[in-house]
C-alpha cells in the first residue's frame, strides 16, 4: 500500500514487477492457485515467482533450467489455446488462476474467450452453478514497447472484441503505474464471473496516485480528476486510458503550460473500460458523473491505449462526437525506438499539443510542434535513440 506520492512523476517502477510479486505472494497463501503463460513469464517479468513456485515439468531436469518439477503451478506453453482450455477447467473448479501473455498474442484465444462468456452468462441463469473466479488475463509487453519486435508484435485488438460485447461480462483495466496494477491485481481476485483484461507495462512507468486515489477510480466510477495536474473551471479537458498514455498526455500539458501560460488545463484519468462506458461492469461513469469531470461542453481531448475508434464509441454514450478528439494506436508499427512508435501513430505529447494549438488558431506553435517531431524522427533514424524520453 503507498499511502502518498509526494511528487507525482518523479520516480519510476515498473508495474509488471509488481504483479509478479503479488503473484509471488498468492502462490504462498493460496496452494491451489496457477499460473499459465506461454514461454513469457520471465520476459514479462513475472518472474519472482520462481521464488517461491516451479514450472510444472515431466522430462529430464537440465542444470541451466529454471526450478521444474512434475507437481509444480507455474504452467509454460507454447500454445495460448491449450494454457486458456486448461486454465478455465481449473476456474471452473472453483480455484483461482491467472493467464500471462504478450499483448499481440491474446488475439490467439478470442474464440475460446467468446464461448466462455457465453457459458458464464448462461451459468447466470442455472441455479446450481455458484459464482466461479473470473477470467484474469494479465496483458503486457504491449503494442507501445516492442522495441526489438516490431509490428508483428503490436496488437491491441483484443480490447476492442471484449468492449463491444453486448453481455456487459468483460473489463478492461488500465492500471497507470505500479500502484495502480497492485489495487488492479486485488479487484481481480476479488471478481466472480467476469473476464478481466488488465493491460500494463512491464518496463519503469513513473509512479502518480497512491493506493486510495487507485482504489476510488475502480470503485467510483473507473475515472477521476489528477488535482496535481489541473486547474479550476478548465478551458480544455486532457484525458488518456493507459499508462504509456497517460505519461505523454502529463507531458504535453507541461509543454503546454509553457507556452500557453493562460490556458486552464483538467486532466482525467480513466483507468477501466467496460461494454458502452468508462467504468467496470458493476461501477459504471453515470452521464452525471461524466460531465462532473469532463464539464458539459469544454473540448475533450483523450489518448488511448488502443484503437482510438473503440474510445471514441464509448464517448458517443456520454456526449457528441464533437468535442472529442481521440489518439491511440493506428496500427502503425515498425522497430522503432519509443517515441517513434508515438510519433507514427500521431499519440505523442506533441500531437496532443497540436490539437490543443489548432483549436486556439496557434499556427506558430503548430508548426514548432510539428518541427520538434520531425526532428526527433531524424535524430531515431540516424542513431536509435531518441531524443525526447
Amino acid at each position: 500500500m503507498i499511502d502518498r506520492v509526494e511528487n507525482p512523476g518523479a520516480e519510476s517502477f515498473s508495474p509488471a514487477e509488481k504483479i509478479g510479486e503479488l503473484l509471488k505472494k498468492q502462490f504462498r497463501t493460496d496452494s491451489h492457485f496457477y499460473f499459465f503463460s506461454p514461454d513469457e513469464t520471465t520476459s514479462n517479468r513475472f518472474g519472482a515467482i520462481f521464488d517461491v513456485e516451479k514450472r510444472a515439468w515431466n522430462l529430464p531436469v537440465e542444470s541451466w533450467d529454471l526450478p521444474e518439477d512434475e507437481s509444480g503451478r507455474i504452467v509454460e506453453m507454447l500454445s495460448e489455446n491449450v494454457l486458456f482450455s486448461t486454465m478455465t477447467g481449473h476456474l471452473m473448479n472453483g480455484e483461482q488462476a491467472m493467464m500471462g501473455s504478450y499483448e499481440a498474442f491474446f488475439p490467439i484465444i478470442t474464440s475460446q474467450l467468446l464461448q466462455h462468456i457465453k457459458f458464464i452468462k448462461q451459468s447466470r441463469d442455472v441455479k446450481f452453478r455458484g459464482n466461479l473466479p473470473s477470467v484474469n488475463l494479465l496483458s503486457t509487453s504491449t503494442c507501445w514497447r516492442q522495441d526489438h519486435n516490431g509490428f508483428t508484435h503490436q496488437s491491441p485488438a483484443l480490447i476492442s472484441t471484449l468492449l463491444t460485447l453486448p453481455t456487459n461480462l468483460c473489463n478492461c483495466i488500465f492500471p497507470v503505474d505500479d500502484v495502480a496494477a497492485e489495487e488492479a491485481f486485488r479487484f481481480m481476485l476479488r471478481s466472480r464471473n467476469v473476464v478481466n483484461l488488465t493491460t500494463f507495462n512491464k518496463n519503469e512507468t513513473p509512479r502518480y496516485i497512491d493506493s486510495n486515489h487507485a482504489k476510488y477510480q475502480l470503485e467510483n466510477g473507473g475515472a477521476s480528476i489528477y488535482q496535481f495536474a489541473s486547474d479550476e473551471d478548465p478551458d480544455f479537458i486532457l484525458a488518456a486510458a493507459g499508462d504509456i498514455q497517460t505519461k505523454e498526455t502529463l507531458e504535453a500539458i507541461k509543454i503546454l503550460r509553457k507556452d500557453l501560460p493562460g490556458v486552464k488545463m483538467r486532466f482525467v484519468g480513466i483507468g477501466a473500460l467496460s461494454y458502452r462506458a468508462i467504468g467496470t461492469t458493476d461501477n459504471k461513469l453515470s452521464k452525471a458523473k461524466f460531465n462532473e469531470l469532463f464539464t458539459e461542453n469544454r473540448p475533450i481531448i483523450a489518448s488511448f491505449h488502443g484503437y482510438p475508434e473503440t474510445l471514441e464509441s464509448i464517448f458517443e454514450n456520454y456526449t457528441h462526437r464533437g468535442r472529442v478528439r481521440v489518439h491511440g494506436f493506428n496500427e502503425e508499427g515498425s522497430t522503432t525506438t519509443p517515441f517513434e512508435m508515438l510519433r507514427k501513430n500521431s499519440a505523442s505529447r506533441y500531437d496532443i499539443a497540436i490539437d490543443v494549438a489548432t483549436v486556439l488558431g496557434r499556427t506558430k506553435l503548430v508548426e514548432k510542434y510539428y518541427n520538434i517531431l520531425s526532428e526527433n524522427h531524424n535524430t531515431a533514424v540516424r542513431f536509435g535513440e531518441d531524443m525526447i524520453m
